[in-house]
């Protein structure tokens, strides 16, 4: 067996998140971002176990030991995880600690992981972001499966802020959702419309359904920012807001092949340190080969 090495991205919240009329409606749609979660994992034949590094990633351990459980023959070793995602803040830290997990122990224990396997792994542990999957996809992050992929849009960048605290995933889906039929409804126009704008490259459009979609959230997890942070967006001429509809963050939305973009997100980035301790900047993730959109499957009824 050989030292296994996988990686996972993060997302800057979520372009929509919502629910769909449909059963088993519940559903987002990712931002992918450039930064990372990496895992290492060093197997050792004489171990009788798993130790993960830093300690804290009790997931990511779950998760090992269900792979050990599935290996050809008996093994131990060592999981370190390190990433550039804070945790809590709706930035898919999580998910992305365990896809990079399954895909560092897949290379050292001879484990195929192709993403139905990953998907029904991470059944087992939490609701799960969308980011074993390039590209923006529509996800059932509940049930832990792809909905379609919509593609990849031109780069943006995220002035973002983060509200304070952490929110518990978990917890967070156990929450009733208080939408009505007609939200649930606005919803599926909400991700119809999203999906003609990145066919389009249409990052207008994907701004203010990003802004539409934090907007529905507050009646579910209320940010005291969101308008302060939209009255910015205003001003800097932004395409929109972002928010981690489960997390703390927020950001506005900015087209980087602007002309006046240095200076929007200068102006952006100073408005936001009136806000919050703290302003990072995130860019949108480019991939390298081609994204196709694969259509969504046929509606499960209600």
């Amino acid at each position: 067996m050989r030292t296994g090495v996988g990686t996972a991205h993060g997302t800057f919240g979520e372009l929509l998140q919502g629910v769909l009329p449909e059963r088993d409606g519940d559903f987002l749609v990712t931002l992918p971002v450039a930064r990372w979660t990496r895992a290492v994992f060093r197997p050792d034949p004489a171990a009788t176990g798993v130790v993960v590094r830093p300690a804290g990633k009790r997931k990511a351990l779950r998760l090992a030991r269900l792979l050990l459980a599935e290996a050809p023959r008996p093994a131990g070793g060592v999981l370190t995880v390190s990433s550039l995602l804070p945790e809590g803040k709706g930035l898919a830290s999580s998910s992305a600690d365990l896809v990079a997990t399954a895909r560092a122990m897949g290379q050292a224990l001879g484990l195929a992981m192709p993403a139905a396997r990953i998907e029904r792994l991470l059944a087992r542990i939490e609701p799960t972001d969308g980011v074993l999957h390039p590209g923006i996809v529509a996800f059932h992050h509940r049930s832990v499966r792809l909905r379609a992929v919509l593609g990849s849009l031109p780069p943006m960048a995220v002035v973002g802020v983060d509200e304070g605290g952490a929110v518990d995933t978990v917890a967070f889906n156990r929450l009733p959702k208080p939408f009505t039929a007609a939200d649930r409804r606005e919803y599926a126009r909400l991700l119809d419309r999203l999906t003609l704008a990145v066919r389009a490259q249409d990052l207008a459009a994907v701004g203010r359904i990003a802004t539409r979609s934090a907007r529905m959230n507050q009646a579910l997890r209320p940010k005291r920012l969101l308008d302060p942070l939209c009255e910015i967006c205003r001003e800097v001429g932004g395409l929109g807001v972002a928010v981690g509809h489960s997390g703390t963050a927020l950001g506005v939305l900015l087209d980087t092949a602007d002309p006046a973009y240095t200076h929007r997100a200068t102006a952006a980035a100073q408005a936001c340190a009136g806000l919050a301790h703290g302003v990072t900047v995130y860019r949108t993730l480019g991939f390298s080969g081609p994204v196709r959109p694969v259509a969504p499957p046929p509606p499960v009824p209600a």
